[in-house]
């Protein structure tokens, strides 16, 4: 098997192929590496040979994950992209740099409440369900603009852009991708301040290729690297 260090090389090598045949620039795709059930030494591992960037999507494994000591004093950036509950947002409040999973208004406005609380500002994605699959989290696109103008509204938190879990098919993943991509367009037209609406966070390990040529702006990988779980 090979090492975390030459898995992380290979899909680089993957994200700057795919760009350049979308016509953008490599720098332009950041690789989120996702750890759930994997532990810290794996964590460290990764982060030793230059990756920063690190998912978790389980809020009591990534607090203990985080606290391990061996990741102790590291410039890891966390983000959470799992679905966020309500009542979990207080616990990862300070921790993360951006959440991927709010999928609806009442979990933004407890964002925002616990946001204040702490004088912080934070980054959040809006998750959509671009599939229409009911066993997968996430707002109906059909509900986006309609709930945008009171999520603009809400202080300390930031939205940023929207992420998917696209289906397991590939073609109906591009379409799903494309799906998202023109729903940011379309949010942008509405939005007081757009060109804060940057980021589609899209594709994982069996797709994050035909997720970069409809824009995505964050690849979600985690099995390519860490082996299956």
């Amino acid at each position: 098997m090979q090492s975390i260090a030459a898995n992380l090389e290979a899909i680089r090598e993957q994200i700057k192929a795919a760009c350049i045949k979308a016509g953008r620039q490599p720098d332009s795709v950041r690789l989120i590496a996702v750890t759930k059930t994997k532990p810290a030494a794996q964590v460290k591992e990764a982060l030793d040979a230059g990756q920063l960037e690190f998912g978790e999507s389980y809020v009591q494994e990534f607090l203990e994950k985080s606290g391990d000591p061996i990741l102790e004093n590291s410039p890891i950036v966390w983000h959470f992209i799992g679905h966020l509950q309500s009542n979990k947002v207080r616990s990862i409040i300070d921790k993360v740099t951006l959440v991927h999973g709010i999928d609806k208004l009442s979990t933004a406005e407890e964002l925002s409440k616990r946001a204040q609380q702490h004088n912080l500002q934070i980054d959040y994605l809006l998750e959509v369900n671009t599939s229409g699959e009911s066993s997968k989290y996430g707002m109906p696109p059909d509900k986006l603009l309609s709930t945008a103008e009171s999520l603009f509204k809400l202080p300390n938190i930031t939205l940023r852009g929207l992420m998917t879990i696209a289906s397991p098919d590939i073609e109906s993943a591009r379409r799903e991708f494309r799906t998202l991509r023109l729903l940011l367009e379309s949010l942008k037209k509405i939005a007081p301040h757009p060109q804060k609406l940057t980021e589609l966070s899209m594709g994982m390990s069996g797709d994050f290729e035909a997720a970069i040529n409809e824009g995505a702006t964050m690849i979600r990988v985690g099995s390519s690297i860490f082996g299956w779980r």
